[in-house]
């Protein structure tokens, strides 16, 4: 502990510290306290530089670091400012990071983007449960993407998973 509270000191002081900090954190901080390790160090930034620098934290990471910055954007003081992180994580195939930019910070994505992720998050069979909003943002339009998704795996003899049915259901 005494590393993360030195690293946290240092970043209060100088935000670009968190430059070297944060992929230390793995390493400093161990694999089971990783994430919260980085979630610190990103409270720490503040200031007019504050997206800037979490932006770059996000692109230079590895897939656990970009996790942690996903996690964390709803913490942080960025307005809609890192949308963009959210746009490439929903391009990527790595199903935490898609689980992670559908979290509460989603609810800066537009409608359109949004959907498309739910969409995704189906076709790679992850939970919807744990989609932020969903109950809230689900339309008319996502149950005919549901349906147009639902057709194809059934003309391809696959089924679609039962949560995503269940929604599909709700919305009908």
């Amino acid at each position: 502990m005494t590393w993360l509270e030195d690293a946290v000191t240092a970043v209060a002081k100088e935000a670009t510290a968190i430059r070297a900090l944060f992929p230390a954190a793995g390493r400093r901080a161990g694999r089971d306290n990783a994430d919260e390790a980085r979630a610190a160090l990103l409270l720490a930034l503040s200031g007019e530089s504050l997206a800037k620098e979490v932006a770059g934290l996000y692109h230079h990471g590895d897939n656990d670091e970009k996790r942690a910055v996903l996690k964390t954007l709803p913490s942080l003081d960025v307005g809609d400012g890192c949308v963009e992180l959210l746009r490439d994580a929903l391009r990527s195939n790595d199903s935490r990071l898609i689980a992670a930019a559908l979290g509460p910070y989603s609810r800066h994505l537009a409608d359109a983007e949004w959907r498309q992720g739910v969409l995704k998050s189906v076709f790679m069979g992850l939970p919807l449960s744990s989609l932020h909003g969903l109950d809230e943002r689900a339309d008319a339009e996502l149950a005919r993407m549901l349906g147009g998704l639902r057709d194809e795996r059934e003309a391809a003899g696959r089924v679609m998973p039962a949560d995503a049915v269940a929604l599909l259901e709700r919305l009908a």
